[in-house]
């Protein structure tokens, strides 16, 4: 779908939330109230839910068509900020993008993204760092660097944050593992095995279930390993210690290749966590460098991260 078009059919699905009306939202447009509703219906099949309740008085939005405008206007805004960032761009861009990025993420899927986004911007630079001090995501190198990028929850609210994908959590385990200790059937079973933890300050999301709509923790009672790092809880899941609980964009390419084994999803994979992967700046008008980058990742990364997409596609649960 064009960016033209796109833009239409989110306007158009803002006004019929604003008006109430089919023939209110029609008369704002070339268009029939009749050729509004299907429109209307078009967009909700491409969501693949109900964003308006209909009756013969008023049409009402749904709590996912109050949810998606929240987004929809998100995305008008996005577009109408990318035709002005690609106004301003007409002229190769040039100069230097500092950025600061977690090590882990940053080796299997920012260095890649990073690499294409040069080739496509010759005129343009990127110094990367990569780290692991949760200081220095919090953003204390702002100043010193145009971005950082943070994976977790955010602590300081007076940054400005682009988010760029969400986050799903998998627990897992070695094929090796899980013969010799059974296959946990629910993750209340999680207190009978060895697992894998964090040493310190864990993940809020670390080791809490949906279970029955409600978010419950559970934890193996051994924890073979701590660790304050992630990569070094997925060598000791590889290692056949026992269950780990850790992000798809760290673990998504071991359960491809079932060196590790996806545990409580029947259903596929579980829902994104509230917080995600987010771009940290100072101000809210950053340099049109440090723009066009944003928004080559988040073209890259969202709607639905690659690494999810590819669980999606080829994982069999």
């Amino acid at each position: 779908m064009s960016p033209d078009i796109l833009t239409e059919q989110l306007s158009l699905f803002l006004d019929v939330l604003e008006t109430g009306s089919f023939s209110a939202a029609a008369r704002r447009h070339p268009l029939t109230p009749s050729a509004v509703a299907r429109r209307i219906d078009n967009l909700e099949s491409a969501v693949g839910s109900r964003l308006f309740s209909r009756s013969t008085h008023a049409v009402r939005p749904t709590p996912a068509g109050n949810a998606f405008a929240e987004r929809a206007r998100r995305i008008i805004e996005e577009l109408r900020l990318a035709r002005a960032e690609a106004v301003s761009l007409s002229n190769a861009p040039e100069g230097l993008i500092r950025i600061d990025a977690p090590a882990a993420f940053g080796r299997r899927h920012l260095a890649p993204a990073i690499a294409d986004f040069l080739v496509a911007y010759p005129g343009l630079d990127v110094q990367l760092r990569l780290i692991d001090s949760f200081v220095d995501l919090h953003g204390s190198h702002l100043g010193e660097v145009d971005l950082v990028l943070r994976a977790g929850p955010l602590a300081d609210t007076r940054l400005v944050a682009t988010p760029l994908a969400y986050m799903v959590r998998i627990a897992c385990a070695s094929p090796a593992y899980l013969a010799s200790r059974g296959v946990p059937a629910c993750p209340s079973e999680l207190p009978g095995h060895d697992g894998l933890d964090w040493d310190g300050l864990a993940p809020p999301f670390a080791w809490r279930f949906n279970v029955d709509g409600q978010t419950r923790l559970y934890r193996p009672a051994r924890m073979r390993m701590a660790a304050n790092n992630a990569e070094t809880l997925l060598f000791g899941a590889l290692a056949g210690l026992g269950v780990a609980h850790l992000p798809t964009w760290l673990i998504s390419d071991y359960l491809l290749r079932g060196e590790l084994l996806p545990l409580f999803c029947q259903n596929g994979l579980p829902e994104p966590e509230t917080s995600g992967i987010y771009a940290l700046r100072l101000e809210h008008e950053t340099n049109s460098r440090s723009r066009l980058l944003l928004e080559f990742l988040k073209s890259r990364f969202s709607p639905l991260p690659p690494w999810d997409l590819a669980l999606r596609s080829e994982l069999r649960w």
